[in-house]
């Protein structure tokens, strides 16, 4: 653990985990296309035998953290892929402080098994041991302190210029309305938006802050119980206003419901920096009432000191790089506007239409309603260094954050949902979507149990992918995926669920709302087949080199088919299709999938997925990202001669399918030409080799 960024960045130049980049670069998408690059490269340094233990494939990407010294139009380095190694991760979490190096994520993850299991002592010796564990508990607690670094320098009034921090703009449609589809003056002549059209300052971003906010009902307390810290992205839209985006089921969005009930703007601070381990616990998914402050005091052992804000009631990390103060307009509508819809209105006083904004989950987040925040303060160090990230396609910065919460939080599901003995949310799921999990199976139809369980459970209840398996490793993405194929009988063993889905899945029937599906494919036990009233399908044995030939010939001739395959890492269990679409027919996915399930072959694969234009099949990570990101359970599933299809082709807005909707569609996340030739030009100048 480190107290400030500062140390851990000289921690990281130290091990080698750093590269500086000394020439001028521009925080419009340049850094960020440096940083994409680097982050899908290997990593200087292994990491713990733990991660390489849950993590065979990825546990060496994530390349160094850049420090860029130079940035255009402000004085203050950026510092970026901070984290984005197994490696840089376990230190910022203080994994190798732990007496074991191996242990990585899993030692912290021991540490907090332990406290999720307390005994009564009966001796006393254990009432020592006890005392020895619970003991540090009392120290996590944060403290508040008069002085701090983070206020060395405090600006306020006219002398706030927030285009003089560097911002970046991570993606070329960032802010850009009209880019995807909406009016472009949507957010003209709203007082103290200066940035709604000026193509310079558009869409940049503050990536990795923590949000500090508090409930209204602890207005005036010293120490508010409701303290959270959030990490959402804001978006600047003058030199004293940005907008709050967050999503509605996250505590800052609940904080602001409730300023907003009493009519009163909320106040919020804006952390950049601080403690190695505050990031991790910002996203980190805690149960009701627990403070990612406590958390953050647990994993550094030592509470965070906080010092008061200059001008709004609050208290933020004394030891940050950079505070940003404000007050949140009270008086914003809620998401769900759309300026296309006459019926909707006016977008309405203390409001901004937000984004788009190049999300983790691969795609674009389009606009929305957010609410408007007046900047008051910014306090910083004297030599304040900026942290910023950017999301996208995956791997990026957030995958080892990701992969620190399902290794750190495995003893708190566990507590929750007895039954898990270990899970793991692969790459292509982008952790909201897909998740695979162990049980120890002891009776029947317990993997369907597990399903409800996982449904209900915290953060979990957003998967919307999840397989159930018994007696494989689920870190063994591609094997356990190959099994599921190979066992699951589409009419005994697949569940369709509906539930609430993370607010950015683009393919769900309403925001936030849709299907999920859930594959049980752990062994059979007496009784299930009378429960469910049907005898499952034997197991597939697979097809050998020439009959898998044969039948692939057969579907690629199948009509809207332009690409077929069975890839060997799945099993042959798994049929996919690459399929022609167009914009005015919204079944052209649907009828490839009935088409090619009707090939007949005693070994066919049960299941099949049907892709867009451009997907390259043999990029199998691609490939089942994309199936992931763009299929809806409830109404993109296919039945047909006891298979089942998912069509995951790219849809459009007004489309019906199923009896179910599509609304808007994003595009997929890619960097401009001019930028990708801009920094292969200068490539060398970077130094990074």
């Amino acid at each position: 653990m480190y107290r400030s960024l500062g140390e851990f960045v000289a921690a990281l130049e130290s091990q080698g985990e750093l590269a500086r980049i000394r020439v001028p670069v521009s925080p419009i998408l340049e850094i960020a296309e440096i940083a994409d690059r680097e982050s899908k490269s290997p990593a200087p340094n292994p990491p713990s035998e733990s991660a390489r233990r849950n993590d065979p494939r990825f546990h060496n990407r994530g390349g160094r953290a850049l420090l860029f010294e130079s940035v255009e139009g402000s004085d203050h380095p950026v510092l970026i892929n901070a984290i984005g190694s197994y490696r840089r991760m376990e230190m910022a979490l203080g994994c190798h402080d732990e007496g074991h190096t191996p242990g990585g994520f899993d030692a912290i993850g021991a540490r907090i098994a332990d406290l999720t299991k307390p005994e009564p002592p009966k001796s006393f010796g254990e009432l020592i041991e006890a005392a020895k564990k619970f003991g540090p508990l009392i120290r996590i607690p944060p403290r508040t302190v008069r002085r701090a670094a983070c206020q060395e320098i405090v600006l306020t009034g006219d002398d706030i210029d927030l285009t003089r921090l560097p911002f970046l703009r991570c993606w070329p449609h960032d802010g850009d309305l009209g880019a995807v589809g909406y009016p472009a003056d949507v957010n003209d002549d709203i007082p103290g938006v200066a940035f709604a059209r000026d193509d310079a300052q558009r869409g940049r971003y503050i990536t990795f802050a923590g949000i500090h906010t508090i409930h209204a009902d602890d207005a005036g307390k010293k120490k508010p119980g409701s303290h959270n810290i959030g990490m959402y992205r804001v978006q600047m839209f003058g030199p004293r206003h940005v907008a709050m985006h967050w999503h509605l089921h996250h505590d800052g969005a609940r904080h602001w419901r409730s300023w907003k009930k009493r009519a009163e703007r909320m106040p919020v601070a804006i952390a950049l920096g601080g403690q190695s381990v505050l990031p991790f616990s910002a996203i980190a998914p805690l149960p009701p009432g627990i403070s990612e402050l406590l958390m953050a005091g647990f994993l550094n052992r030592r509470g965070v000191a906080m010092v008061p804000c200059k001008t709004v009631p609050l208290r933020a990390p004394a030891d940050a790089e950079i505070v940003l103060e404000g007050w949140v307009s009270h008086e914003a509508g809620p998401p769900g506007y759309d300026p296309r819809d006459n019926s909707h209105g006016p977008l309405g006083p203390g409001a901004v239409f937000e984004g788009p904004f190049g999300d983790h989950t691969g795609f674009y987040s389009l606009p929305d309603r957010y609410p408007l925040v007046e900047i008051t303060a910014v306090t910083m160090r004297r030599r304040a260094i900026y942290p910023t990230t950017i999301v996208g396609l995956p791997p990026q910065e957030d995958y080892p954050m990701g992969k620190a919460v399902e290794r750190l939080f495995l003893p708190l599901l566990k507590t929750i949902v007895h039954d898990v003995e270990d899970y793991d949310l692969p790459l292509y799921g982008a952790f909201h979507n897909c998740a695979i999990v162990k049980i120890h199976k002891e009776y029947a139809l317990q993997g369907r149990r597990l399903m409800a369980s996982i449904w209900g459970a915290g953060q979990m209840a957003w998967t919307k992918l999840l397989f159930v398996v018994d007696d494989l490793d689920p870190h063994d993405t591609f094997r356990a995926l190959a099994e599921v194929g190979r066992r699951c009988d589409p009419a005994t063993d697949v569940t369709i669920q509906y539930g609430p889905l993370d607010i950015l899945d683009h393919a769900a029937p309403a925001m936030g709302a849709g299907g999920k599906l859930g594959f049980d494919a752990t062994r059979r036990f007496p009784g299930e087949a009378d429960a469910i009233g049907e005898s499952p399908a034997a197991p597939l044995r697979g097809m050998s080199d020439a009959e898998a030939d044969a039948w692939l010939a057969q579907v690629s001739r199948c009509e809207g088919v332009a690409e077929a395959a069975l890839p060997e890492q799945l099993g042959r269990a798994w049929l996919l299709l690459r399929v022609r679409t167009s914009n005015d027919d919204p079944t052209a996915g649907r009828r490839a999938l009935e088409a090619a399930m009707s090939v007949e072959h005693a070994q066919a694969p049960r299941f099949a997925i049907a892709l867009g234009p451009g997907i390259d099949l043999a990029d199998l990570d691609s490939a089942l990202f994309h199936w992931c990101a763009n299929f809806d359970p409830a109404r993109d599933t296919v039945r047909t001669r006891g298979r089942m299809g998912f069509d995951a082709t790219p849809k459009r807005n007004g489309w019906r399918l199923n009896g179910r909707p599509a609304r808007d569609w994003p595009p997929v996340i890619a960097m401009d030409d001019a930028t990708k030739a801009l920094v292969d030009r200068r490539w060398g100048e970077y130094g990074l080799g």
